[in-house]
């Protein structure tokens, strides 16, 4: 048995070396993976058990020369494998979303979603389906300083509960529009131009959708409706009033965010320029 031991580790060369090494390194890289979702200790100590357990059982079929043991083992050992998989599947994904974000990674694959794009489409979903209107716009180059000091300021972190509550019926700001600056929602209750009706904005649209056409033309901002009668969400950006559907909010708001702005950043809006402190007779009909 002692020569048999002697003879694996003599016939042990630098290719084994190297396949060891590969497998440690894999094999690390897999528990730190793993490392980082909630059930990291149970989901590390369980794949360190079967990795051990194998490799023992590996050495000793391999020093005794039991063939029939090893293919049995080789079996069981993959019969293992996939029964983790299935096991921890949730933490399997949620490493996986882990190792998405690596920004190694993410160079192969430009993201086409912005940071603040899914929060105001998960908002603008929640608010149409419970048929609560809102006027959202986003500032981008242009800054937007003048409108916000038509309404209210609140410089908070933006998030779902916030807008839903801003714009909830009975909240006193829920008439006017929301300025969003990168993450934080700067003022809720605010004053925008009003568009002249056109093509774009039909008879059947109401105050909110001029208003958003009003300040769309008028600087490069995007601009998020949600239509209180119909729950519709539409998209204004330059000046254009595009419908969208609830599952290509994100999608659409990201592209244009990240499209390179045609207003020029330094022109003064005479409109904006004129626009009168917070008035609570603002308009609050919306179709």
């Amino acid at each position: 048995m002692f020569d048999r031991w002697l003879n694996v580790f003599e016939s042990f060369g630098w290719r084994d070396a190297i396949e060891v090494l590969l497998l440690t390194l894999a094999v690390y890289g897999a528990l730190r993976l793993l490392g980082r979702t909630r059930s990291a200790g149970l989901v590390r100590g369980l794949s360190l058990l079967v990795v051990i357990v194998f490799l023992v059982a590996q050495t000793i079929v391999a020093a005794l020369d039991l063939t029939v043991v090893g293919k049995v083992l080789d079996y069981l050992f993959t019969t293992g494998v996939l029964a983790l998989v299935i096991i921890f599947q949730p933490e399997l994904r949620r490493g996986l979303l882990v190792l998405g974000r690596y920004p190694l990674l993410r160079a192969f694959a430009p993201a086409r979603s912005h940071p603040i794009a899914d929060t105001l489409a998960d908002a603008a979903t929640l608010l149409s389906r419970q048929g609560i209107g809102a006027l959202i716009v986003i500032e981008r180059e242009e800054s937007l300083d003048a409108l916000v000091e038509t309404g209210t300021r609140l410089d908070a972190e933006l998030s779902v509960p916030l807008l839903h509550s801003v714009f909830f019926k009975n909240n006193p700001l829920h008439d006017g529009a929301v300025i969003v600056q990168r993450s934080r929602l700067l003022a809720a209750g605010c004053q925008l131009p009003l568009g002249a009706p056109s093509e774009l904005t039909p008879h059947q649209h109401g105050m909110r959708h001029r208003a958003a056409q009003g300040v769309s033309e008028e600087t490069d901002a995007l601009v998020l409706v949600v239509s209180e009668e119909t729950g519709r969400i539409s998209i204004v950006f330059e000046g254009k009033l595009e419908a969208v559907d609830r599952e290509r909010v994100s999608r659409r708001m990201a592209e244009c965010l990240a499209a390179r702005p045609t207003v020029p950043p330094a022109r003064k809006s005479l409109v904006m320029a004129a626009l009168p402190k917070r008035d609570p007779t603002y308009p609050r009909d919306d179709k």
